[in-house]
């Protein structure tokens, strides 16, 4: 009985303690951006658009996942070692 109780103990705290590992730092956020507005639109990436848009972008960290926001829009978003630049 107690044996079925801890190994989903165990295995939730690793998963939560390597989505804490895992977090994307502001660089990852910032380098998405870039290259998912360069992707996007040549005039955009010949504008430099990617750049001025990562560096006005500011990272919030929620321990497990993280977001950035321009002007109080959530610009993208990441877990995991992961990150997603919505549109």
């Amino acid at each position: 009985m107690a044996k079925s109780f801890i190994v989903p103990l165990v295995i939730t705290a690793g998963v939560i303690a390597l989505a804490f590992t895992l977090n994307p730092s502001p660089e990852k956020h910032r380098e998405k951006i870039k290259q998912v507005i360069a992707e996007r639109s040549q005039v955009e990436r010949i504008l430099g658009i990617g750049h001025l848009t990562s560096f006005v972008s500011q990272y919030h960290s929620l321990g497990v996942a993280s977001y950035t926001t321009v002007n109080d829009k959530v610009t993208s978003t990441g877990a995991f070692g992961m990150v997603f630049v919505l549109d």
